[in-house]
């Protein structure tokens, strides 16, 4: 290159037969065109081939994905365009931030500004962590690493640490499982650690706080245990922390050390302690599904930047502070189902922001603060579950939080005194030990003394390594999550004159049949967009606002596997003796349902084993983000395989789900909650029977998946009974398992799916599984399944 820039310079200070003005441009010209020249190569990365085989190197080890095609020998690697799927960066000759996400994944939102990505499937056998590790340790001067949702798998290996340059470290949405390798808490320039929504295991690890530049830690969605690790406390400049989604217990301790603090997320573990001392700097704080108990802390009420506060389904009790109401960005409360008690201040003011509060199913009394009861329409209040005295139809009797409060107070104070009674147990036994050791040590030096020997204590021989406490995941919380911007699509109330104009007057042609609940259409909106409208009869029991208030539950639920609610339309007065019909404007997802892919129903379409294993983990996902997403849950979901729809791209979607709550059967169900503490327990256990209700209903999803045909009622009895001796044997399975599933089908993947449907329609409702052990095993056959098709691919290939 620079005898080519040589040679250039020297064309152009000397051009053939020059004249006195074109020798002065040319003079002018040649640092111009020299240092243009320069400067143009100079900004040019071009790796050297050995960071060019590296990254290809990946490429194999990644087993090929389609977003990397474009990476070859030939290629400018450097200068290749960025795409959504991947990112590469390079400063001089060197790689510095490489970012790769899966193609095949499933982007998961919930309603509860909790985001994260679920890979396809697996890599194959072949893939060997260790060895893509030690590749990925050549690229030296690496400042970010994201590997998102690429079906990475195995233990993590020691080796990570070799990436000792790394700001950014992303390994979310994989399949990593085991322990934590201690030594990532040398990579002490990590900024942000993701490893979040995989399968490690084990207790939190508690030597983070060497990680002094850490902004970011979360271990959501995994399988760890034991106490909360005390040493985060000590991450000075952490601003989001989220352990949410594991099984840690114990306390919690107190956080007011880190004055950098903005998202909290402990949601659904196991603690069990009273509510810390909080930092003043946090937004988010999300506690729910715990066994947090005693009083919530004045303190919470000084929390000035608080936006986001969910305290739910803990054992809290008291009065909550009247500030917290009034914060001045407060804008979701969520303290429902507790044992809070008393009367909330008449008083009470209410902050401008504050669009969601939820005190539901707890023992408060009395009226109703009037910042609560005559809320503008932006703010959203639930107040049911309580014994005040507004909405009778929905409180309890006074007798009845008079009765559960007294029980509370008569159950701590008996805890207290076993705790008493086990606190002198153990003294007295400590007392009596240490008498033994006195007597024992005096006996002792007097048997030494006697012999004149002086024996020099052996100390413990314990290994200084690391141990398997030392555990860590970490997930980077977007931008989006913090500031709870992430959300369902914007939802409208659409007028009757809309829906006859999109339907041509309800004609006969945009008739597409009865669903599970009132008829179906279909529509074209003025803006071109197609949309499924459900026609309802409404019953007269229930009141505009209530259904309203449903029918804005619904529409704020958002799942890639959900179709989604867009709006709805209510036909009448604004009283329930002229009201007679709701509409359901929904997505129009046009590809049919799973029954009509199945091979009795549509031969040139049928789908093949891996293809129905895909959808039926994505109805699986969905029927677990109804069942633990959101809070309260949704059960009871019409489950049938022609409600799982299949869109353009044959991706599940699931409906008619949730429109329990719009039904007279809601309800029943309210006015039971009524009754005393014998009906309470019943309506839990009945609600106990609607989860496991969706899981039996599933199981058949998954038989008729496997025998390819329509199951009747009739016809369920008779396959129950053929089940356990047909699947058992290779003979009956050809006799009852649709060819087509034969055919395309591992014979491993196929016996787990034949146990797991097993077990879904158990007469035991006890034995069935839950809808996150259903979706587990499904993903575990889909694996087994790609292993199988990759060993024959590979076995194909070899013998051409």
């Amino acid at each position: 290159m620079s005898s080519f820039l040589k040679n250039l310079c020297i064309f152009t200070s000397k051009p053939p037969n020059p004249s006195p003005s074109l020798s002065m441009t040319c003079s002018l010209a040649f640092p111009i065109v020299c240092f243009s020249w320069l400067l143009l190569f100079s900004t040019t990365h071009q790796l050297p081939t050995s960071q060019t085989q590296v990254l290809l190197q990946l490429k194999k080890h990644l087993e090929y994905p389609k977003s990397l095609e474009s990476w070859n020998y030939n290629a400018d690697l450097c200068n290749t365009p960025s795409s959504p799927f991947v990112h590469l960066r390079c400063i001089g000759n060197s790689v510095t931030e490489l970012r790769i996400t899966g193609e095949k994944v499933v982007k998961v939102s919930n309603v509860d500004f909790d985001g994260y990505s679920v890979p396809n499937q697996t890599l194959s056998n072949d893939f060997s962590i260790d060895s893509f590790m030690t590749t990925l340790s050549r690229l030296t001067s690496l400042k970010v690493v994201s590997l998102v949702a690429l079906g990475i798998w195995g233990p993590l290996p020691d080796k990570i640490h070799r990436l000792n340059s790394l700001e950014v470290l992303d390994l979310s949405s994989n399949f990593l499982f085991g322990s934590i390798p201690h030594k990532i808490s040398t990579m002490v320039k990590l900024q942000v650690l993701t490893l979040d929504s995989n399968f490690f295991n084990g207790t939190a690890p508690d030597r983070f706080d060497l990680l002094s530049d850490l902004t970011t830690l979360s271990l959501k969605r995994n399988q760890l245990n034991g106490r909360f690790p005390p040493s985060i406390v000590r991450i000075k400049n952490l601003t989001n922390l989220a352990l949410s989604h594991n099984h840690i217990s114990g306390g919690l301790p107190d956080f007011s050390s880190l004055t950098s603090l903005k998202v909290l997320d402990l949601r659904e573990n196991e603690l069990d302690s009273e509510l810390p001392v909080m930092p003043k700097t946090l937004v988010t704080v999300l506690l729910s599904q715990n066994s947090l108990f005693g009083e919530i802390p004045r303190q919470f009420g000084e929390l000035d930047q608080l936006q986001h506060l969910d305290l739910s389904f803990n054992s809290l009790g008291g009065m909550p502070p009247a500030t917290l109401f009034s914060l001045p960005n407060i804008s979701f409360l969520n303290l429902a189902n507790n044992l809070l008690s008393g009367s909330l201040p008449d008083d009470i003011s209410c902050s401008d922001e504050l669009g969601f509060i939820d005190v539901s199913d707890n023992r408060l009394t009395g009226g109703l603060p009037l910042c609560l009861s005559s809320s503008p329409d932006k703010r959203f209040v639930k107040f049911s579950g309580n014994c005040l005295s507004v909405d009778p139809r929905h409180q309890h009797k006074e007798s009845y939080c008079r009765e559960i409060n007294v029980k509370t107070k008569q159950s701590r104070a008996k805890g207290i005194s076993v705790l008493v009674g086990v606190i002198g147990g153990a003294a007295i036994v400590l007392l009596i030990a240490l008498a033994s050791l006195v007597f024992c040590r005096r006996y002792c030096s007097r048997g030494t003394s006697e012999q004149h020997q002086l024996r020099k204590p052996v100390p413990d021989n314990l290994p200084m390594g690391l141990s398997s406490e030392l555990l860590a995941n970490a997930r980077y919380i977007s931008q989006a999550m913090k500031l709870g911007t992430q959300g369902s699509p914007a939802s409208r109330v659409f007028s009757l004159e809309e829906l006859k104009e999109a339907t041509n007057n309800f004609d006969q042609s945009a008739f597409m049949g009865y669903g599970s609940i009132g008829k179906l259409y279909k529509g074209r909106l003025e803006n071109g967009t197609h949309v499924a409208i459900r026609c309802l009869s409404l019953f007269k029991r229930s009141s505009i606002r209530n259904l309203k208030l449903r029918l804005d539950l619904l529409s704020k639920l958002c799942h890639p596997h959900l179709v989604c609610l867009l709006g709805h339309c209510i036909d009448g007065g604004q009283d329930d003796s002229s009201t007679n019909r709701v509409f359901l404007i929904y997505e129009y997802v046009p590809n049919g349902n799973l029954r009509d892919h199945l091979s009795e129903h549509n031969p040139e379409k049928v789908l093949k084993w891996p293809e129905r294993l895909a959808v039926l983990i994505g109805a699986a996902k969905a029927v677990h983000f109804l069942h633990t997403g959101i809070i309260p849950g949704f059960f009871n979901n019409q489950l049938k395989a022609n409600n799982i729809l299949l869109d353009e791209h044959h991706i599940a979607k699931l409906s008619d789900y949730g429109l329990s709550i719009i039904t007279e059967e809601i309800d029943r169900l309210e006015a039971k909650m009524e009754g005393n503490k014998s009906s309470i327990i019943r309506n839990n256990a009945w609600e106990m029977t609607k989860l496991e209700d969706d899981v039996y209903s599933f199981g058949f999803i998954l038989l008729e998946a496997l025998v390819g045909a329509t199951i009747s009622e009739r016809e369920e009895a008779i396959l129950l009974n053929e089940m356990a001796s047909s699947f058992s044997s290779q003979d009956g399975r050809k006799r009852i398992v649709d060819p087509i599933v034969l055919t395309t089908c591992a014979q491993e993947s196929l016996s787990i799916v034949i146990s797991l449907t097993n077990k879904c329609i158990s007469s035991e409702p006890s034995a069935r599984p839950s809808i996150e052990d259903v979706l587990w095993n499904l993903q575990y056959a889909a694996q087994v399944q790609a292993t199988a098709d990759g060993d024959q691919k590979s076995e194909s290939a070899s013998q051409t």
